[in-house]
């Protein structure tokens, strides 16, 4: 099973603020359903909460401390190790970590792939992704797309795999 990371960063690293997106990107959620319409997608639960609900033809997986918290029609589990056995029980071909940034943080330890949404502009924000060393990682796809009047910034998907160690 490929355990993937997907995320929409800003040149300055700022992945959400007030715990949302920070930008209006169309395409970059039009891209975000079809890399993932069909697999297992790992959130923590502000990250759910934010979103609100089940995304429509994927399978969400709820990582939270509280031992109590439920969230409908989600799988709800207590670390990041039980969501990746609930994805790989289930046969996943590629598990997707979606955020937030502390499950980002112990992601990076053993994804083996990033698709990096590169928002070109310093934005604020309060939520970060962690420092990582790019070094760590292969570059192997990159399209550009310049700001236009539905999206406020130019942005580059990069598709990224870890070099072998």
């Amino acid at each position: 099973m490929h355990k993937s990371i997907i995320v929409a960063a800003a040149t300055n690293g700022t992945i959400g603020r007030d715990n949302q997106l920070p930008w209006h990107l169309p395409r970059d959620l039009q891209h975000f359903r079809q890399l993932t319409m069909g697999h297992h997608v790992i959130v923590g639960r502000k990250t759910f909460e934010s979103i609100g609900k089940p995304l429509p033809g994927r399978t969400i997986i709820v990582v939270t401390r509280n031992q109590h918290y439920r969230a409908e029609g989600c799988a709800v589990v207590y670390d990041l190790a039980t969501a990746l056995r609930v994805a790989a029980q289930a046969g996943e071909t590629e598990v997707f970590v979606a955020g937030g940034g502390s499950i980002y943080q112990e992601a990076l330890a053993w994804a083996d792939k990033i698709y990096l949404t590169a928002v070109q502009a310093d934005v604020e924000g309060d939520i970060f992704f962690p420092t990582w060393d790019i070094a760590d990682w292969i570059e192997v796809r990159r399209s550009h797309h310049p700001a236009d009047d539905k999206h406020a910034y130019a942005y580059d998907f990069v598709e990224l795999i870890k070099a072998a160690s």
